[in-house]
């Protein structure tokens, strides 16, 4: 199987033999971009259907066309993890996103918080940067970034099922961890860069499924807080361990 250098999300079905028309950012990115030609191979994935090896078979900048090859991965799904995090600095917010697609999250939710500094985010932007991700790391599947909403709201809706790893920074040098805490559906969530408020902290500390931890003897950036949270979880109940 000829291993293509360049993989690409595409909002289509993809079986073998299934032709793939390419819209005009696409055939650009390959064309002008990448300098593909016809007979040239590109991963492809949409989300639902695994990873096609297909070839250009129309190689035009405004418009070009890949035909599929053999499957070359199934859909691997990620575990059933939810990142939910409070916006910061647009570049740190893309951080995070990014990294949360790479390291496995299954939906990535934005929250606004007592002291949730950022009350904005460009939901489509962040959800181009889940993919990108997505298409980068060689995952197949693409994580879902919902719109901001407020915790209190999120928390008040909430499935009981689903238990969450509260990252409490009023426990830093404390040990507290997972310890045994089970269970297949799971959300992390991180505070923002002022912290829960007193409320917020005193509120999620009295959730029967919410499990306050510890990130360690320092105190974590946001962004920093969110990929060493993951790493503890994926270590403890994901699909690395």
């Amino acid at each position: 199987m000829v291993q293509a250098k360049v993989r690409l999300f595409v909002d289509h079905p993809l079986s073998q033999g299934q032709t793939v028309p390419l819209d005009k950012d696409q055939s650009n990115y390959l064309f002008a971009v990448m300098r593909l030609q016809t007979g040239a191979f590109v991963a492809l994935f949409n989300g639902v259907d695994g990873e096609y090896q297909a070839e250009v078979t129309v190689a035009n900048k405004r418009g070009g066309a890949l035909t599929c090859h053999a499957q070359s991965k199934p859909l691997q799904m990620p575990p059933d993890l939810w990142l939910i995090f409070s916006p910061i600095k647009k570049a740190r917010t893309d951080f995070i996103v990014e990294k949360a697609a790479e390291m496995g999250a299954a939906k990535i939710v934005p929250v606004s918080t007592d002291f949730t500094n950022s009350e904005r985010i460009r939901q489509d932007r962040l959800q181009a940067h889940a993919l990108e991700a997505a298409e980068q790391c060689g995952g197949t599947y693409v994580p879902e970034v919902t719109d901001l909403q407020k915790l209190d709201r999120l928390l008040a809706d909430w499935d009981e099922t689903r238990q969450i790893m509260f990252c409490d920074e009023a426990l830093v040098g404390a040990a507290e961890v997972l310890g045994a805490a089970q269970g297949d559906k799971w959300a992390i969530l991180i505070g923002p860069e002022g912290g829960f408020s007193d409320a917020e902290r005193q509120k999620l500390h009295g959730l029967p499924y919410a499990h306050p931890v510890s990130l360690g003897p320092r105190i974590l950036r946001a962004d920093t807080a969110a990929v060493a949270a993951m790493t503890v979880w994926q270590q403890h109940l994901g699909d690395w361990s």
